[in-house]
């Protein structure tokens, strides 16, 4: 059984919404799938509403050998470059 950390696509034309999701790499782009590890909404009208992941739980399936496709691996790097600045901002308030 392999795994991957995909994308499934949702919403409606012109208006997409997406849901990262572990699913055996068998299982269709809108089938069944283990769990929703984040949601992806690229026309968000505000930017901190386009990307939200669950950072622990990516780690935990990638490190059990889930593999992410190459759109997955761009926005996990994206959120992993925005959450240190977010931090540092917080601890300096």
């Amino acid at each position: 059984m392999a795994l991957k950390i995909r994308l499934q696509r949702g919403g409606r034309t012109h208006t997409p919404h997406y849901r990262m999701v572990v699913a055996e790499s068998a299982a269709r782009r809108d089938g069944k799938f283990v769990e929703v590890l984040g949601t992806y909404e690229p026309k968000a009208s505000r930017p901190e509403n386009e990307l939200k992941l669950k950072l622990d739980r990516v780690d935990y399936w990638i490190g059990v050998g889930a593999k992410p496709s190459d759109t997955c691996r761009t926005l996990i790097n994206k959120v992993r470059r925005s959450q240190p600045a977010e931090t540092e901002a917080t601890a300096e308030s």
